[in-house]
């Protein structure tokens, strides 16, 4: 019998062990997921009161590996009405976390602060709490006036950043409202947060364009609930436009969301020129298709253009942004004039507000869309 007690030991040891580890491999089920949400919105709630903006996404289960799926992650977005809030939302935050037994993390860039929440190393809610900002026009400096180089007799070579996508996220939105140099800002129509972020936008200095969505080319190709489409008629187009600016204010400028078959058609793209002429709004071709006919139908309609030399973004990289970058200021530096397109991604705007004020120093003048339209 003595000589079995010690297996009955090691038996009952390894069973211990094997509760124990099951116990650290817990994972969150969907219901305790919602609750700690629910605890997090109503805590915003309460701080904030009705001027806080409170948006959940859910994300499905990673499945990385090693790490338990578990019901997915909720991402919490909330904009906070005052920067005094933010100190009591982040007690709040690590009082939750410690209630449910989550780790918490955190992380700034600019007025974002970001929040992470996890169990045995598997996150379970990414909690973004955007405060205001302050105003920032009458922080800037004037552009320093530079001599003029022998070729160019009205000024040096200029280069317009121009941010698409405006209206989706209010914590990418607000970092793109913190770049420090002028940028022209272009918002989707019809979106929660449209009206808003123009309005904010306006008033910290910067220039408003409308993203008008527009066809794009493929049966695959997704499609935005309102958007401009090839057989469309002027009066259908007006409409459009029309609705589109009602949700988006100080519009100066417009161009285009996708349309990869929209600005290859001459028809649609003579219907629309008409419609921005008359309100004074120029024309920045995106160039989402190399075959577009939108900058041709702008001029021969009167309406001021211009178009994109570069994406910024097609690789959201910091070291692919930086790299473009570079190379819309050579094409400034060829021309005289460049724009470039991006996207408020985390990388882009990391890049940018590192990069981009550099340029002056090379003689290169960052200015708005409507500097570089003729």
């Amino acid at each position: 019998m003595r000589s079995r007690l010690p297996m009955r030991l090691l038996v009952a040891l390894v069973c211990v062990a094997t509760v124990l580890v099951g116990c650290s491999k817990k994972t969150v089920s969907k219901d305790e997921l919602r609750a700690v949400t629910s605890e997090v919105t109503a805590a915003a709630q309460k701080i904030a009161g009705k001027n806080s903006r409170i948006e959940v996404r859910p994300q499905p289960p990673s499945g990385a590996a090693g790490i338990p799926a578990g019901p997915g992650v909720d991402d919490i977005y909330i904009s906070l009405s005052d920067a005094s809030e933010a100190g009591a939302m982040k007690t709040a935050i690590d009082g939750i976390a410690a209630r449910h037994g989550l780790s918490v993390s955190a992380s700034a860039a600019g007025s974002v602060a970001r929040y992470d929440y996890s169990l045995n190393g598997a996150r379970t809610h990414t909690i973004h709490v955007v405060t205001p900002l302050g105003p920032r026009a009458a922080a800037r400096k004037p552009p320093a006036v530079k001599p003029l180089a022998p070729h160019a007799r009205n000024g040096g070579p200029r280069l317009a950043i121009i941010i698409d996508d405006i209206g989706y996220d209010r914590a990418e939105d607000d970092s793109a409202l913190a770049l420090n140099f002028p940028v022209t800002l272009s918002v989707l129509p019809h979106l929660p947060l449209s009206g808003e972020i123009a309005e904010e936008a306006h008033r910290r200095g910067d220039q408003v364009m409308l993203h008008l969505p527009m066809q794009s080319e493929g049966e695959d190709a997704k499609a935005e609930t309102v958007e401009l489409r090839v057989g469309m008629n002027a009066a259908q187009v007006n409409e459009i436009l029309s609705g589109a600016l009602d949700t988006v204010p100080h519009v100066v400028g417009v161009n285009n969301h996708q349309g990869s078959l929209a600005t290859s058609n001459s028809a649609l793209m003579n219907e629309l020129m008409p419609a921005l002429r008359q309100r004074g709004l120029f024309f920045i071709d995106s160039r989402t298709e190399k075959t577009t006919v939108a900058y041709d139908a702008a001029k021969k309609a009167g309406v001021r253009a211009a178009s994109r030399k570069v994406f910024l973004d097609d690789l959201a990289t910091r070291e692919a942004v930086i790299a473009q970058l570079k190379l819309a200021a050579k094409d400034a530096q060829r021309d005289g004039s460049a724009i470039a397109i991006g996207h408020p991604k985390p990388a882009t705007v990391a890049a940018l507000a590192e990069e981009a004020p550099k340029l002056e120093s090379t003689g290169i003048d960052l200015v708005f869309a409507s500097d570089l339209v003729q």
